[in-house]
């Protein structure tokens, strides 16, 4: 993806050059990718009412060939989101400004409605607590989070902020680091290398999958080792969905309270208390604990992290006495 660059503060002008893998194609096409904040219909319309010029030049025809190297500049216009609604829900901001905010989200909250859930997710709280996140696409959320993996996200306040973040994503620029406890034993840390796709049989469930995946990277290393369970600190250079959760149970060692890719718990041979601590672990041990990125505005890099949440700590502790009794 190319770089999305607001003009000054007070405009809504975004500017991406054409990469060489889209010259020649048609502009609404490539708009739709290098803007991809924004529906394709939507930026089809704002080219039609002239919003979009090429190497300085409006461009009405959303079918007009444009090639490689062109500079193409895109007035964007906010519309408010009113199909979500603000709720009053308590979130914890670990950090925000007049561009972003930075959310430590809970174990249980979803990020956005979907099927099954029209409210009390985070877009819903994101609109109550930062109502001028109605004018960003999807109450300015750049990236998620499964509903039970706690933990960072970053969220755009502006159309110019989210336009660079997501570009930010795309390019691999932000770092997202995650705290998790695995099955098994490690012996060393290690790089996953496997494309994920959905399932052949189970179209809600993810997979490594051999064709038609989409490439997927997830580095991790040794935190603590315990009896039978690992902890691990995991870093994701993609980001596809159930990305550190497929890889583990890929590499058989999956999450602990995943279950949907953990299988069945090995902890026979455990103290009473912890193997029910273990077998009765809610959810997939997994939190989001480290976010650094540059700022949307000032250029500098920036960096947050957060400890695990209670549950996970006391998991920690649990499999520290135990190892501490065997000894």
């Amino acid at each position: 993806m190319t770089g999305q660059t607001p003009e000054d503060d007070n405009d809504l002008l975004l500017q991406a050059e054409v990469p060489e893998t889209l010259g020649g194609k048609r502009l609404d096409a490539v708009c739709a990718r290098v803007f991809d904040a924004y529906s394709r219909s939507r930026i089809q319309a704002w080219i039609e009412s002239g919003r979009v010029t090429v190497d300085g030049e409006v461009v009405t025809r959303t079918r007009s060939p444009v090639e490689a190297g062109c500079l193409l500049r895109l007035d964007a216009e906010p519309e408010p989101d009113f199909s979500v609604r603000p709720q009053d829900i308590p979130i914890d901001v670990v950090y925000s400004d007049k561009d972003l905010a930075i959310i430590n989200k809970p174990p249980g909250l979803t990020v956005h409605p979907g099927a099954g859930q029209s409210d009390g997710t985070l877009q819903n709280a994101l609109l109550f607590h930062f109502p001028q996140s109605a004018a960003v696409p999807r109450a300015g959320i750049v990236h998620r989070l499964d509903k039970d993996t706690s933990g960072l996200m970053v969220v755009a306040l502006s159309l110019q902020a989210h336009a660079q973040l997501v570009a930010e994503l795309g390019e691999r620029d932000i770092r997202r680091e995650y705290d998790t406890l695995v099955q098994g034993e490690l012996i060393a840390g290690g790089t996953i290398d496997a494309p994920i796709g959905r399932h052949p049989r189970d179209r809600l469930r993810m997979a490594v999958v051999d064709h038609g995946g989409r490439d997927a990277v997830t580095h991790y290393r040794i935190e603590e080792r315990f009896a039978l369970f690992t902890r691990l600190r995991v870093r994701l250079e993609t980001g596809r969905t159930h990305q550190i959760r497929v890889h583990m149970a890929h590499l058989r060692h999956p999450i602990v309270g995943d279950q949907v890719y953990g299988g069945p718990l090995r902890c026979s041979g455990l103290d009473p208390e912890l193997r029910e601590a273990l077998r009765a672990f809610p959810r997939q041990a997994l939190h989001a604990r480290e976010l650094e990125l540059t700022h949307p505005r000032s250029g500098e890099r920036v960096r947050w992290e957060v400890e695990p949440p209670e549950d996970m700590q006391h998991l920690y502790a649990l499999l520290r006495t135990h190892a501490a009794f065997q000894r």
